[in-house]
């Protein structure tokens, strides 16, 4: 198990918890984007940005950072809160999202924004991307890591099998892909719209080492992030179940919150309720 300790665990549940908050207060100045992925994967990109990569927010460009691939870009409201409170940019400038002439843009853009690694936007490409680097990182004999996020809908796309194929076969074990597995796609659930189970076969089908864990358990996020890096003879999946909307009630599990975003009125409601959880988390802990 991860020797992550009680301390450092409450921190990122708070820190998570407060990405939560950003994000809902970005979408609704934006008026429109995409509400139940990024509150479903704070909790992973903060174990990311604010224990897991080496990575300097001062230093962008720095030759042996760990390179964040994010291939389902609709998701990018919690990669920007995330940068943003690890110390990117100002938190202000979150509000500029989707807005013209914005850094932040509604899918991630390599060069607009630094730490920005790939261009994403069609789905799918992702995982070809993070190949790319990884095995260009393993000819160099580079040290550091490559982590590509993946939402569970594009496993509907046939490039992210392809990837998958050469990732395994060329044993890139310097690569850690992380599914999204939260269930659904935009127009409802994904066995609903194409059945994807085998999903953990179906990797080791390909040479991958796979894990499943609850994607909003630290403990469990950090262990399987540690656990990756000491398999050498293969790539790792891991397949992070979550709750879409995870913290408020009234868009966890729903579907029709996918791509939307919060009006005054409801963000008013979001944040209040989480508010309410970050002081039951610090209360917990103490």
């Amino acid at each position: 198990m991860s020797d992550i300790h009680d301390k450092k665990i409450k921190e990122l549940e708070i820190k998570a918890n407060e990405i939560r908050q950003s994000i809902i207060e970005m979408l609704t100045e934006a008026g429109s984007g995409h509400t139940a992925g990024p509150l479903g994967m704070a909790d992973i990109f903060t174990a990311l940005y604010f224990h897991i990569l080496k990575h300097n927010p001062k230093n962008p460009d720095w030759d042996d950072r760990d390179r964040l691939i994010l291939s389902n870009g609709h998701i990018a409201p919690v990669q920007y809160a995330a940068m943003a409170h690890s110390g990117y940019f100002p938190l202000e400038e979150l509000k500029t999202l989707r807005k013209f002439g914005t850094r932040l843009q509604g899918h991630p853009e390599r060069g607009r924004l630094a730490g920005i690694e790939n261009v994403s936007g069609p789905l799918g490409s992702g995982l070809s991307q993070a190949a790319g680097i990884a095995y260009g990182a393993k000819m160099d004999g580079k040290k550091f890591r490559i982590y590509c996020l993946m939402s569970d809908g594009e496993q509907d796309a046939g490039n992210i099998w392809e990837g998958a194929m050469f990732i395994g076969k060329n044993k890139l074990s310097n690569l850690t892909a992380i599914i999204d597995r939260n269930n659904i796609q935009i127009n409802g659930m994904t066995e609903d719209v194409m059945p994807l189970e085998p999903l953990r076969a179906k990797y080791e089908a390909f040479n991958w080492h796979v894990i499943d864990i609850d994607g909003h358990n630290m403990e469990e996020i950090t262990d399987a992030i540690d656990k990756a890096k000491a398999i050498y003879e293969k790539p790792t999946l891991i397949i992070a179940h979550t709750i879409p909307g995870k913290g408020i009630k009234d868009i966890e599990f729903n579907y029709i919150w996918h791509g939307k975003s919060p009006t005054a009125e409801e963000a008013e409601k979001f944040l209040k309720e989480l508010r309410a959880l970050g002081g039951k988390i610090k209360s917990e802990h103490e």
